[in-house]
């Protein structure tokens, strides 16, 4: 029972043909993706930690049209393994622990209060406001832009440049956003080299500049940077936007968080699950092997279902439900294993901040029409979040 990844129904709701797909197997063939997927918790757990499944980078075909695409993700962190990965993960984790994240949290808070402020003025004003455009979209972009010292034009390009190269990821792209996705990916190589460059001659109290000092390659730190852009900004707009819906949805459990700050890191962590903004992670055999039983050769691609893994009854209580104070949660929202997800703690200041900048300004906030879901499967989100109170 393969689902149709472009189907605007199944988009609107995949959780009920998830929980099908578990009943039925923890792994299937899935011939519209192209390769079998894991569905239950343990299986994507498997497939996630197993050390016979890599991440194997295969360039962009023709090669020859996307050379700027392939050369970030062939420097990627995210696409590499064993002794190579090992030690671009260690330079790489040395430059973003050396406090990072606490030096940005008060700018990350103050950032929220700003765009918090700024949507309910534009409510005040006419009645309902879009929370993607002004707070969901724009406050990780900001934050990875302020973490990496981008100046502008490029910091202004970059929300633009994450939003065309993330569509590559999609089952069945079109050919113009394939075009389009190489061009954000050139633009972009050409504006973190020239900033590494800068960086070299003359260091500040950023990353890019610690990325420098560690010594990687001028191809593996612009790999780097793009992988905080993609990742850092795509994931953390779609659980805000995700993550609101769920919340306005469910009155009751924005009225406990209303009533309890104390819940906030329990909250981000359940909307991270309840609704995951990446709904699939591939991997390749390196080896003859298996994930739960079923057989993968060597060279075979198959993917994590991170949604159908999110509401597995097997891991967690009332999967279906929203629990802000959920206290057992080992959602794989971030991954797991040797590719676990370096920036989760700048991701989780990020959605708690904008949590509390709303619960502080906008209390009664309330869906003022239909939400507009983006029409793509693997990164799962919102163009449109109209908001009223």
């Amino acid at each position: 029972m393969p689902f149709d990844p472009s189907d605007p129904t199944f988009l609107a709701d995949p959780y009920p043909t998830f929980a099908r797909l578990r009943e039925r197997a923890p792994v299937h063939a899935h011939p519209l993706i192209g390769l079998p997927v894991a569905v239950s918790h343990a299986a994507c757990s498997e497939l996630l930690r197993g050390r016979d499944l890599g991440r194997i980078w295969v360039d962009a075909e023709p090669a020859v049209a996307f050379p700027a695409f392939n050369l970030l993700h062939r420097n990627s962190l995210l696409e590499r393994e064993g002794p190579s990965h090992a030690r671009l993960r260690t330079l790489v984790a040395g430059a973003f622990n050396r406090g990072h994240t606490a030096r940005l949290e008060p700018s990350i808070r103050k950032l929220a209060d700003r765009l918090v402020g700024e949507l309910a003025a534009r409510i005040a004003d006419d009645g309902s406001a879009d929370l993607m455009s002004t707070v969901a979209a724009a406050l990780p972009v900001e934050v990875i832009a302020e973490l990496l010292a981008v100046p502008e034009p490029a910091r202004s390009a970059m929300r633009g440049w994450s939003n065309a190269i993330v569509t590559m990821y999609e089952p069945d792209p079109g050919e113009h956003r394939r075009r389009a996705a190489e061009q954000a990916a050139a633009e972009f190589v050409e504006a973190l080299r020239g900033l590494a460059a800068v960086r070299r001659r003359s260091p500040g109290d950023d990353l890019i500049s610690d990325l420098v000092a560690a010594d990687l390659d001028v191809d593996e730190l612009v790999g780097t940077a793009a992988l905080l852009l993609m990742a850092g900004h795509e994931a953390t707009v779609n659980v805000i936007g995700n993550g609101v819906l769920a919340l306005l949805r469910h009155p009751e459990q924005w009225q406990r968080l209303l009533a309890d700050p104390d819940l906030d890191a329990r909250c981000v962590e359940e909307l991270i699950r309840y609704d995951p903004p990446l709904q699939l992670f591939e991997r390749t055999a390196v080896v003859d092997t298996a994930v739960a039983g079923y057989p993968v050769p060597a060279g075979t691609k198959i993917a994590a279902l991170l949604g159908a893994a999110a509401r597995d009854p097997a891991a967690f209580e009332r999967p279906d439900e929203l629990d802000v104070g959920r206290q057992r949660n080992p959602h794989l929202g971030f991954g797991a294993g040797v590719h676990y997800c370096l920036g989760a703690p700048l991701a989780r200041v990020e959605v708690a901040a904008t949590l509390d900048a709303l619960r502080r300004t906008l209390p009664t906030m309330r869906l003022a029409g239909e939400p507009v879901r983006r029409p793509d499967f693997v990164m799962r989100g919102l163009t449109e979040l109209r908001l009223t109170a």
